[in-house]
């Protein structure tokens, strides 16, 4: 049983597609204990001041993470090992991939100490909502969760090797045990150690999220080991082409900082609804955009570096093909069907319809931007395939630079600027619900996002495209004319079925969204049947495909017997 397990978790998966149905597939279980954890929390801490300061303790450590971890990352190591790989062999890339686990191990504990000691004086910048005794909880917990960096980094190093392996089962496992490790932390150590006890499930949660990944380089002899000397010439050559990305992160990180500082000002319970809508459109975001950009990531790499510019185009093209696809009808649903969602997922005791109406609000402002989001980690990951780290760096740090601005300029101008407020509120049906500044904080993020990935794509397409655009047109608007289809019908079903279900229980609603969304998919399917829709068709002959092979396994089996 356990060579049976070793075996699952080193398989080698090789095709794109099938590397990232995987990976959506891992994605997807992760998303759902994502969602058991955030339920947990609606309903064990709930929506108010200690949800805040949990939430908000997670901002320094990230930003650690994103300033440290991503200069020895698994998009620049990948590239970098594989070309020793080629050129010199296994022992030589293994040897340095030794030197990277030293730099890093020495840097981010190094980093990670003297963060200790300053984190009670950045404490009041991060949150200056907050009162004397959220922040002294708040002090508490980013330094428990600072050990958080330390291990998503050394995971992001496995990670290198399991990706380069196309061993994308433990790569995808990773995020699963993650949020495990923190509904074990509410669910055990929460009525022990109180708000401490998040943060140890936060740990435990990353550990996990580490050391699973060891099966792969336990088998392919890449166990990393300290070594007393290093090649420091070779690592700050690899960390200064880090830098660009390291910058863009870290200016990402600082655009959610800005934007969950702003919201401790607004009132207790808007960080909660802030990050637990952020969560939910995190779901098509992993599933879509992350799937595909990292499954492509390998391919895009290999086939540039070997000089297959051809090939490497048609990837790029391929996956955003897909990413629109997909992602523009699970958009408009998300929105149709937002309120459905919110309470279904988060709803409890403590989970007010007051505080379902403001996190369903914001979803729709987040979720607007996930085919940008997902796009940006595409054409991101396709310029670092190609050692470009300076544009995608720039780009993707003047979008934060533009958002932040917008969010300050929200915030603090002098000029009445309450009539973005209140229209977002009149137009999502949330006016007379307190606290709706957090949608407009939503709705900036959203702004920027798209702004970054239209710059991105066209950059790329200058530099690398030689047509007019990259043959998504099509596949854009057969989407667009099937997810506003699916989105009518989904309305109509939330209509009927209000008057045949009892929506103040968690069984009506359900039935309500589900069926509602069950409708609205079965027409869109039927829809890009008659479009002739590329990508719904190649979807349909493989699920044929498969089907025909099944049952023409089993009828063999059959006759034999």
């Amino acid at each position: 049983m356990v060579s049976k397990v070793l075996k699952f978790l080193n398989r080698e998966v090789g095709a794109v597609n099938q590397a990232a149905l995987l990976l959506g597939i891992f994605t997807l279980l992760s998303q759902i204990l994502g969602l058991v954890r955030d339920r947990l929390f609606t309903s064990r801490v709930g929506v108010g001041s200690n949800l805040d300061v949990y939430y908000a303790s997670f901002q320094i450590p990230d930003l650690i993470f994103n300033l440290v971890a991503t200069l020895i990352s698994v998009t620049v190591v990948l590239p970098i090992l594989l070309k020793i790989t080629e050129e010199n062999g296994k022992e030589k890339a293994r040897h340095f991939f030794n030197q990277i686990f030293t730099s890093f191990s020495v840097l981010i504990v190094l980093v990670s100490v003297c963060i200790f000691f300053l984190i009670p004086s950045l404490a009041p910048r991060v949150a200056p909502g907050f009162s004397q005794e959220q922040l002294e909880q708040l002090i508490s917990l980013s330094r428990i969760i600072l050990f958080s960096p330390i291990l998503l980094g050394l995971s992001n190093i496995f990670g290198s090797i399991t990706q380069m392996t196309k061993r994308f089962v433990l790569f995808a496992i990773s995020p699963l045990l993650y949020n495990l490790g923190i509904i074990l932390g509410v669910l055990f150590f929460y009525e022990k150690f109180g708000m401490k006890g998040l943060a140890y499930g936060v740990i435990l949660g990353s550990f996990m999220h580490a050391f699973i990944q060891l099966p792969a380089l336990i088998k392919d002899r890449m166990v990393p080991r300290f070594v007393k000397v290093v090649d420091w010439q070779k690592i700050r050559e690899m960390t200064f082409i880090s830098l660009p990305r390291t910058f863009g992160l870290v200016a990402h990180s600082l655009t959610l900082i800005v934007l969950i500082s702003l919201a401790t000002t607004i009132k207790d319970g808007s960080v909660s609804i802030f990050r637990l809508s952020m969560n939910l459109q995190n779901i098509p975001l992993a599933l879509i955009g992350a799937s595909f950009s990292v499954a492509a990531f390998p391919a895009l790499a290999k086939d540039f570096t070997s000089g297959k510019t051809k090939e490497f185009l048609q990837t790029v093209t391929n996956a955003a093909r897909q990413i629109i696809f997909w992602s523009i009808p699970i958009t408009v649903l998300f929105i149709v069907l937002r309120a459905q969602i919110v309470r279904v997922i988060l709803g409890s005791q403590t989970f007010s319809w007051q505080d379902t109406r403001l996190a369903a609000a914001t979803l729709a402002m987040f979720v607007i931007s996930v085919t940008a989001q997902s796009l940006i980690l595409l054409f991101t990951r396709a310029f670092y395939a190609t050692g470009d780290t300076k544009r995608p760096t720039i780009i993707n740090a003047l979008s934060s630079v533009f958002i932040i601005a917008i969010a300050f300029f929200v915030s603090y101008a002098k000029y009445d600027t309450s009539i973005i407020q209140n229209l977002l509120a009149e137009i999502l049906r949330v006016d007379g619900v307190s606290g709706t500044k957090v949608i407009v904080l939503a709705f900036i993020y959203s702004i920027g996002s798209i702004l970054n990935a239209l710059i991105l794509m066209f950059v790329f397409r200058k530099k690398y495209m030689k047509v007019k655009y990259f043959g998504l047109q099509k596949t854009l608007q057969e989407s667009l004319i099937g997810a506003l289809m699916m989105g009518v019908t989904a309305y109509i079903g939330l209509n009927i079925f209000d008057n045949i279900f009892n929506l103040s229980t968690f069984g009506g609603v359900f039935l309500q969204g589900g069926l509602s969304g069950v409708f609205a998919l079965v027409l869109g399917m039927w829809i890009y049947y008659l479009l002739d829709n590329e990508e719904f068709l190649g979807i349909k002959n493989a699920v044929q495909r498969k089907f025909k092979r099944n049952t023409s396994i089993s009828l063999a089996q059959g006759d034999v017997g």
